[in-house]
């Protein structure tokens, strides 16, 4: 599985800060449950990556 093959599979993505001062994603799809936590500079990092895919894919064309 690449990052450009495409699932017909329905996922619910939670995020937040837990107890103990991490930043969780939460995937949830497919029966299955994955917790992933982060330093919060490690969710920056992330967030900045968001941001950069996100302006890439509005220059690709349809």
């Amino acid at each position: 599985m690449g990052i450009n093959n495409e699932r017909d599979i329905e996922a619910n993505l939670q995020i937040g800060p837990t107890d103990k001062g991490m930043v969780r994603l939460f995937v949830e799809g497919g029966g299955a449950e994955i917790p992933m936590d982060f330093e919060p500079d490690e969710a920056r990092e992330i967030a900045e990556e968001l941001l950069a895919a996100a302006k890439a894919a509005e220059s690709i064309k349809r």
